[in-house]
């Protein structure tokens, strides 16, 4: 039995349905059982929080293998997962961490899953750790401006990085735990196109046939409050500043060729997830009142 994870979120929704494809039997945990609507209907629905450790027991029962994905800062999700997975006696740990933990020095974002990746390894479990770069999905992030004033801010300027869809994480994550040879393993993985926020948009307008706008972020401040309009605790503001400056720092792209050599295929492209995508662009701004 695998146990998913973070199952109605990008990465989880499509694990949950690659799995089924290969016939795995799957579990997912969810504490919404609602969210999980749409997903196959053979993997097992569990209610659960990794933020109540209590609730998680009865999930791990009879689970052998486990994709574990956990959000925000700090420990307490992994620590809580992995205790309940040492006493059902979970034999493989696929873990979705962040290729933040192979840059060095490691900045904020990568400390807090570089301490996560030390818990799961103290356990003793076997663990395949996979670090993905930046999401092809993050791009929903600008929907709010789009749809409000028809802009993108842009953070980062001549920055690029290589986006990855989580359909591919996703693949890689059913790969490794479906498959032997993986324990032990750690996975950078990225898309195989760079590109600056521009270009992004500039992909999105062309799939959509409307012309969006790219605005440089004044400050860090407002880059961070594009990201987050309702605010942010301090430590993941300033890892999202530190963040930002980095990749604007870094002008050719971080990029490997993981998926490809796993998969045996290429990366799915960024144009792709954008025809794949593309209502949630076209709905229509607002209507304008009279006079505006």
């Amino acid at each position: 039995m695998i146990l998913v994870t973070g199952a109605t979120g990008n990465i989880g929704r499509e694990l949950t349905r690659a799995l089924d494809a290969k016939g795995a039997k799957s579990r997912l945990l969810v504490r919404d059982p609602a969210r999980a609507a749409g997903l196959p209907e053979r993997a097992e629905r569990v209610v659960g929080d990794l933020g109540q450790p209590a609730t998680l027991p009865p999930a791990f029962v009879g689970v052998d293998k486990l994709f574990l994905l956990t959000q925000g800062i700090g420990t307490d999700y992994t620590t809580a997962a992995v205790a309940a997975a040492e006493a059902a006696g979970v034999r493989h740990i696929v873990h979705l961490s962040s290729f933040h933990v192979v840059m060095d020095p490691i900045p904020a974002m990568g400390r807090w899953h570089h301490e996560r990746e030390k818990i799961i390894r103290a356990s003793g479990i076997p663990v395949t750790f996979l670090r993905p770069g930046g999401f092809m999905t993050n791009a929903l992030d600008w929907l709010p401006t789009i749809r409000e004033g028809n802009h993108v801010l842009d953070p980062v300027g001549p920055g690029r990085y290589a986006p990855i869809d989580p359909a591919d994480i996703a693949a890689v994550a059913a790969l490794a735990l479906t498959e032997e040879g993986h324990q032990g393993e750690e996975y950078v993985l990225t898309g195989d196109e760079t590109f600056t926020v521009a270009e992004q948009v500039r992909i999105i307008s062309e799939t959509v046939g409307r012309d969006i706008e790219v605005r440089q972020a004044a400050t860090p401040a407002e880059a961070v409050r594009f990201r987050f309009p309702n605010g942010a605790p301090q430590a993941l503001a300033d890892a999202i500043t530190e963040g930002f400056a980095l990749m604007r720092a870094d002008t050719v792209g971080f990029r490997t060729d993981t998926v490809e050599r796993l998969l045996g295929r290429g990366p799915r492209t960024f144009a792709d997830w954008c025809a794949r995508n593309a209502d949630a662009f076209r709905r229509p701004r607002p209507a304008v009142g009279p006079g505006a």
